[in-house]
């Protein structure tokens, strides 16, 4: 959309680049997204969520659904209407008009991306040493991290056909992982093992009460629900995305809710709160205690693919904004390039590897990067409900898919209540947020000088008649 790029000069070129493959049916991009959803969130966070309100683990996770499933209903509204990559700082600037919070939004959109692959690389690591007993810590977490990093990057340069074909592979590996932890606790609850009371159990963290624990476990169990905006990102390398793209998210959205549910059950069945939270490999755990004949490395593994599958995704879609961003002018045009022989995205690819070799490197644990993920994109989709709203008034040519009105409004207002401190979120996650916002801040105005310079060096090389006219 030469909109955003006002100004830009960049049109021209951007339609010089090769256009991405469209190689996405239904199929493909239900397990997309439910390859995005599932992984890191439910194999990494279960314990921490446990540790908030005890027994009733799987409540936080089915209120997270349920925002999660109304801001979904925006996001096809939107998706349909304006099929195009660059997703929400797309729907940002034709709602508001303006490039600094189209631009801002876009950021934090990618560092949404980036800090969940992140997550993920540490919990990669964390279920390396656990279910091998190789004791890994601090810098051995790290480096692994950064090797898995480096490997998700080479993957995701290859190729979105192969990227969706490694992400088909993950994902049946990932849900047969959870497949296995459900089959385990409900056949522990059928030979009488286990204690199933403990699921109606409340135990608040600290002096807080009912509500607010499962509102402060709900912010970090938001985490595992995130991934269903990426699928937006992928719309130009989708098949016919305005007709495919409403039963395709509804259902991911629908599966994965209903499998963390099941999950958390058999999870707290099996293994009281307080053990369940220490610790970044919760369901190594549950596996340990309800079938302890299981091979512990073999699960290890399946964990391992599990998270691998989130970096994945989650850097496939940054890479994409990244690049869908570039084309319309908001990011240096540099961003926007695509490989000829490959047909991806690699000047995005190597810059969002860089910004995740960097979070890998200095940034803390999974809860705090999880959380952090949570906390940005909540802010996205505050901003994204409220658009919908705005942008009833912009027609377009094709069908698309409208939310009934009530839905936005209640996504705008539950998502922006989820952000305020009052929900007990951990401060260290607002500092982090604010870093990364503070980095987009800077590089904006590394657009804008770079973008000024362009401009002035198109018009230099005109002639003097080309800016003011004849010259008699």
């Amino acid at each position: 959309m030469s909109d955003i790029a006002t100004g830009s000069g960049e049109t021209g070129k951007a339609e010089l680049e090769p256009s991405l493959h469209r190689v996405m049916g239904p199929g493909l991009l239900l397990l997309f997204i439910v390859g995005d959803i599932l992984g890191t969130g439910i194999y990494a966070l279960t314990g921490e969520v446990a540790a908030q309100v005890g027994g009733v683990v799987w409540l936080p996770f089915l209120v997270a659904f349920a925002v999660a499933l109304i801001t979904a209903f925006s996001y096809l509204e939107l998706v349909t209407k304006y099929p195009k990559a660059a997703g929400a700082a797309l729907y940002t600037h034709k709602a508001f008009g303006i490039h600094f919070v189209t631009f801002i939004v876009a950021f934090a959109v990618i560092s949404s991306g980036i800090t969940s692959a992140s997550t993920a690389s540490r919990a990669f690591a964390a279920n390396l040493s656990t279910g091998f007993g190789l004791g890994l810590e601090g810098v051995g977490i790290t480096i692994i991290g950064l090797a898995f990093m480096a490997l998700v990057a080479i993957v995701n340069f290859r190729g979105v056909a192969e990227s969706v074909k490694t992400n088909v592979v993950l994902t049946c590996v990932e849900l047969s992982g959870l497949v296995i932890i459900i089959l385990i606790g409900f056949w522990a609850i059928a030979m009488g093992q286990g204690d199933v009371s403990r699921a109606m159990n409340f135990e608040p963290a600290a002096d807080r009460g009912i509500f607010w624990a499962v509102i402060g476990a709900t912010t970090l169990a938001f985490f595992a629900m995130v991934g269903f905006e990426d699928s937006v990102n992928m719309a130009e390398e989708s098949k016919d995305p305005s007709r495919i793209f409403p039963k395709v998210l509804l259902t991911g959205l629908l599966v994965t809710g209903i499998i963390y549910v099941l999950v958390s059950i058999s999870a707290i069945t099996l293994v009281p709160a307080a053990e369940l939270s220490e610790g970044d490999t919760p369901l190594l755990k549950v596996v340990e205690v309800g079938a302890p004949a299981f091979p512990l490395g073999v699960f290890g593994v399946i964990s391992m693919l599990a998270v691998a599958n989130s970096a994945l995704i989650n850097m496939l879609m940054a890479s994409r904004l990244v690049y869908g961003m570039a084309r319309e002018g908001v990011l240096p045009p540099v961003l926007g390039k695509v490989h000829r022989g490959r047909r991806t995205p690699y000047v995005a690819i190597i810059f969002t590897s860089l910004l995740a070799f960097g979070l890998i490197t200095f940034v803390g644990a999974v809860p705090a990067l999880g959380g952090t993920t949570a906390l940005l994109l909540l802010g996205v989709f505050t901003i994204v409900n409220i658009a919908v709203l705005m942008l009833r008034k912009d027609k377009v040519d094709h069908k698309h898919f409208r939310s009934p009105t009530f839905l936005p409004v209640l996504g705008a207002i539950s998502c922006a209540f989820l952000v305020g401190p009052w929900t007990g979120r951990d401060p260290v996650q607002y500092a982090i947020a604010g870093v990364l916002l503070a980095l987009g801040v800077a590089l904006w105005f590394v657009t804008v000088v770079v973008m000024r310079a362009q401009k002035a060096a198109s018009e230099d090389e005109l002639p003097p008649y080309g800016r003011s006219g004849p010259v008699n």
